[in-house]
């Protein structure tokens, strides 16, 4: 019998050496090299990989559509993430930082599928059955269709669910099974991999949708290799601010539905509630006549959101060396916009100290709430309030030219179902929209900052 061959593996990015190093050669992480034994293949492979590939190629023209049936749970901001609702055979990703309230959201999700006649079955890795059913009661859970299972062991968890047959599974957290074939430790990346790809199988042999918990690093992205993004057919991120009580849930991948889509809850003593509004959620508490404070409209997903840019301008005590801090923008976009209000619009930022946040703690990344940024700043900087009633958004360029963006007509509306009465925006897009004609609503199209500074303040 031949020896088992050891490798060490990064568990950061999954590359092999055949030795031990303290930094990884392949993105240079520290400490993140384990040994794993090199398993001989499973000999039951062969035969699994044989059901799910054809054994001759088929021609395109041959091949039947099917349409994947879809199951709609209480929550309908879950079901737009989704798509539409939950498709039959699909394993679903969702990752997020610990307490952020991932186990709460699928215990509401196996819930409604409970509710609706179906059996879950539930299996944690991380608590015991007394801390679910506690959740469960605050969260109204009842019936005989959802059943709980507290197990590590992968082999024993398939078993359970080939003998129980539920029409759902949840795995909470995939880094916390492990599987006896291999003898790695729980949460390496061979263990995930192994974990993901049985689950991913089960799932499309049964018809059932898979729900899978995944821990994230510290730099935000989901634990575990690549592949496993790669392996799974949609992959959530839930994430949201300890000290807010509201949480996003975005869709990065979905090969049933579009990706991007974003969902809004707020975090409940009966858990998780859909926010119908966003908008008027983050905007409840801006104060009016209030220097620096600018609403932008952006774009999460297929929704318009409007959000509060704030910006605070104030004497430096550090002279030659002045701060710049931002907190929900890009830091790189900000100081580009900075460098563009200074010489374009001539004022100087030498002595000053420059603080911008987005309200609420949403992360904006789009480029069309360059507007709103550059109109916060000097709004700031002049300590003179915007108009109460406007909304700005657009692309700013290193010209000082204001460019163009997508779904113009989809912001106006959100802008004028909230109740403002002036949209400033791009010059580019006021064509289209004054086709359609909008007289609930002022538009306001302008080629560059400078016009938009002179307009506004």
């Amino acid at each position: 019998m031949a020896k088992p061959k050891a490798v060490f593996v990064c568990q950061s990015c999954g590359a092999q050496t055949p030795k031990w190093m303290g930094r990884c050669p392949a993105c240079g992480e520290w400490n993140t090299l384990v040994e794993e034994l090199v398993e001989a293949p499973f000999a039951g492979a062969a035969s699994e990989n044989a059901a799910f590939a054809p054994a001759e190629p088929i021609a395109y023209k041959d091949i039947k559509e099917t349409r994947n049936p879809r199951v709609r749970v209480g929550m309908e901001e879950f079901n737009k993430v989704l798509g539409g609702g939950v498709v039959m055979g699909s394993l679903v990703l969702i990752g997020g930082e610990p307490g952020i309230g991932k186990s709460t959201l699928l215990l509401q999700v196996s819930r409604d599928f409970a509710g609706q006649g179906a059996t879950v079955l539930y299996v944690s890795g991380e608590e015991s059955l007394e801390q679910i059913k506690l959740r469960g009661d605050r969260l109204g859970a009842a019936g005989d269709g959802l059943f709980l299972l507290a197990e590590t062991g992968l082999e024993r968890i398939l078993a359970q669910a080939e003998r129980l047959r539920p029409q759902a599974l949840v795995v909470d957290s995939v880094q916390t099974v492990h599987s006896d074939k291999l003898s790695s430790a729980p949460g390496t990346i061979s263990q995930v991999r192994e974990v993901a790809n049985q689950v991913f199988r089960y799932a499309k042999r049964n018809g059932v949708p898979a729900f899978l918990i995944g821990h994230i690093t510290k730099e935000g992205s989901l634990a575990g290799p690549k592949s496993l993004e790669h392996m799974v057919d949609v992959v959530l991120l839930f994430e949201g601010e300890r000290d807010h009580s509201h949480r996003v849930l975005r869709a990065l991948k979905n090969r049933f539905g579009p990706v991007s889509e974003l969902a809004i809850f707020e975090m409940t003593s009966v858990g998780l509630q859909p926010i119908p509004d966003p908008s008027a959620f983050f905007l409840k508490e801006r104060p009016l006549n209030e220097p620096g404070s600018v609403v932008t409209v952006t774009i999460k997903g297929s929704r318009p959101l409007l959000i509060e840019i704030q910006s605070l301008v104030s004497s430096t005590l550090f002279a030659g060396n002045p701060r710049r801090m931002s907190v929900g923008l890009d830091h790189f976009r900000t100081a580009m916009l900075l460098a563009v209000v200074e010489k374009k619009l001539g004022y100087s930022f030498a002595g000053e100290d420059i603080y911008l946040n987005v309200a609420g703690g949403v992360t904006i990344e789009e480029p069309a709430a360059d507007l709103g940024i550059v109109l916060s700043v000097v709004s700031g900087l002049k300590n003179r309030p915007a108009p109460p009633g406007l909304a700005a958004f657009g692309e700013v360029g290193l010209s000082g030219e204001v460019r163009s963006v997508g779904q113009a007509a989809a912001r106006v509306r959100e802008a004028a179902a909230l109740g403002f009465e002036t949209v400033v925006l791009p010059q580019g897009n006021l064509a289209g929209l004054e086709k359609e004609g909008r007289p609930d609503i002022r538009l306001v199209g302008v080629p560059s900052v400078q016009k938009a500074v002179d307009l506004v303040l």
